[in-house]
């Protein structure tokens, strides 16, 4: 049956704009490869007791009229998925030898940290953190959908944002001439962008950490529900979501996209399915190779010819009778380095493979929630997050199996020897069950090119004003990725709203 909608995989930006229109009344019907919906933010089970998400940690833009609620409330569901907040007096904290920093809600509490730790630099400091204020008020008033009249009203803070279209995060701390340690403890979420500070764009970091700053946020019921809850809305409106259905072709009449061929991966049978428009949320390099690159408009080529992300090596670990927030772990994330250098501490990782002095990101879920039912009562769960480079897992997976789980275990011991030395002395003793993934494990089971975890590389080139969005040049095909909008929880959920706006004319954005 030709529905409105068809839409080709379920990651999270494809959840929202279905759900918002078959709450609309519009028929919907989604393909996904996986066995699971939600992309990056799907839950599995191991050992049947222990549930773990495949990548988010904390979100951003969940409270109260912020983007996340305002969609929640479109869809009736503001009541049933809510949200924990992380301590604002501390919601990352970042540990080096030497240094701790708690990055606190309030800029203010923030400089007089940094100050506390730096006081020669207290000036540099103070101007930073403001510039990073002025500069991201600047980017939401750029953001879409963008009001002439509110640039005009903010102009100071847009052309301060204007000003570091091209500049990386390291061009923005040199020209404050910020002291090295300062820089790294600024930067150590770097673990959200997988990019090192000479690397990653300045919006994109500032996007984040002020993102953070306005609340960091974990589901009450854990994400599981709020992907749940998406998938509900589309089903109880009539929609459908149909799993191991892996599109192998896309079906064109000229310039227009009529649908796709899908194969099922249980029964390895065919099917054409068909609708008036056809959404994607797969990786548009890879849709765009299967309908022929060459069908696209040259601007959308130029789009297109992104690097990926980065990858990750991930540790999903059940620890029983032990108390986390005994030893210092609580309603915020721990980011550890033993570098004071965050360039050389990525390119020892990613470039080098040596992960003898490891940067990691620690989160534990349990603890950000009291709903329980992720694991027996008397455990706890923690997770371990750290870069890794693709094409060196990839080749080893395939000519050395052994070496390939070797080098898993490796990363997983130095990253447990900093735990017993910095934060639980005796983690190893109460460890009931752990698995790893590497990037071919991102690529196999969330079906992202080159394990990448944030689609497209969050360089300053990719950040401007040439990055792809959902135009494809194409008719009736729209791309809604997070290689077309933006990466993570609040921002895929942006992706999905502003593409429902677009087609739709319903509008839930605002840019206050």
């Amino acid at each position: 049956m030709k529905v409105d909608y068809l839409i080709v995989g379920s990651g999270l930006s494809a959840l929202v704009f279905g759900a918002l229109m078959a709450n609309s009344g519009k028929t919907v019907k989604i393909l996904e490869a996986h066995e699971y919906p939600g992309g990056f933010g799907h839950t599995f089970t191991m050992a049947k007791k222990y549930k773990f998400n495949a990548q988010f940690h904390y979100v951003w833009d969940c409270g109260p009229g912020q983007l996340v609620d305002r969609v929640l409330k479109k869809l009736d569901l503001s009541k049933d998925v809510t949200f924990e907040q992380y301590d604002p007096d501390g919601f990352d904290h970042m540990r080096m030898p030497g240094y701790a920093l708690d990055i606190s809600s309030s800029p203010q509490t923030l400089i007089e940290r940094l100050s506390t730790l730096f006081p020669n630099d207290r000036d540099r400091l103070a101007k930073f953190i403001n510039e990073v204020e002025k500069t991201g008020a600047g980017l939401k008033k750029l953001a879409p959908p963008i009001k002439p009249i509110e640039l005009l009203k903010h102009s100071g803070e847009v052309v301060c944002a204007v000003q570091y279209l091209n500049s990386t995060l390291q061009d923005v701390f040199d020209k404050f001439r910020l002291p090295q340690a300062a820089q790294t403890l600024l930067a150590l979420q770097w673990l959200d962008f997988l990019l090192p500070p000479n690397q990653l764009s300045f919006y994109a970091w500032v996007a984040l950490f002020r993102g953070y700053q306005a609340g960091a946020f974990y589901p009450t019921q854990h994400f599981e529900q709020v992907i749940n809850s998406l998938v509900d809305t589309i089903e109880s409106n009539g929609g459908s979501l149909l799993f191991n259905q892996e599109v192998t072709q896309f079906r064109l009449t000229g310039k227009t996209v009529t649908g796709v061929q899908a194969t099922n991966r249980l029964t390895h049978q065919t099917e054409e399915f068909t609708g008036d428009t056809v959404i994607c949320n797969i990786d548009p390099q890879r849709a765009a190779k299967m309908i022929g690159i060459e069908k696209f408009s040259s601007s959308v080529r130029r789009k297109l010819d992104y690097e990926y992300s980065a990858s990750n090596y991930m540790v999903y670990c059940v620890v029983k009778d032990l108390n986390l927030q005994d030893y210092g772990f609580g309603k915020w994330n721990v980011s550890h380095t033993g570098h004071q250098d965050l360039n050389e501490a990525f390119a020892q990782m990613y470039d080098r493979n040596d992960f003898s002095n490891p940067s990691f990101a620690i989160t534990t879920p349990t603890l950000l929630s009291n709903a329980g039912g992720d694991c027996p009562e008397d455990c706890q769960i923690v997770e371990f997050l750290t870069v890794a480079n693709y094409d060196y897992f990839r080749t080893l997976r395939d000519t050395d199996r052994k070496a390939y789980n070797q080098k898993k275990q490796e990363i997983l011991d130095s990253i447990l020897d900093v735990v017993e030395n910095y934060y639980v002395p005796d983690f190893r003793k109460h460890m009931v069950f752990h698995i790893t993934g590497s990037p071919t494990t991102n690529e196999r089971y969330c079906w992202c090119p080159n394990g990448n975890s944030y689609g497209s590389k969050l360089t300053p080139s990719n950040m401007g004003l040439g990055r792809l969005n959902y135009e494809t040049s194409l008719k009736q095909f729209y791309f809604c990725n997070a290689s077309s909008g933006y990466p993570g929880f609040a921002p895929t959920f942006w992706t999905g709203t502003l593409l429902y706006q677009h087609l739709s004319g319903d509008l839930i954005l605002g840019n206050d």
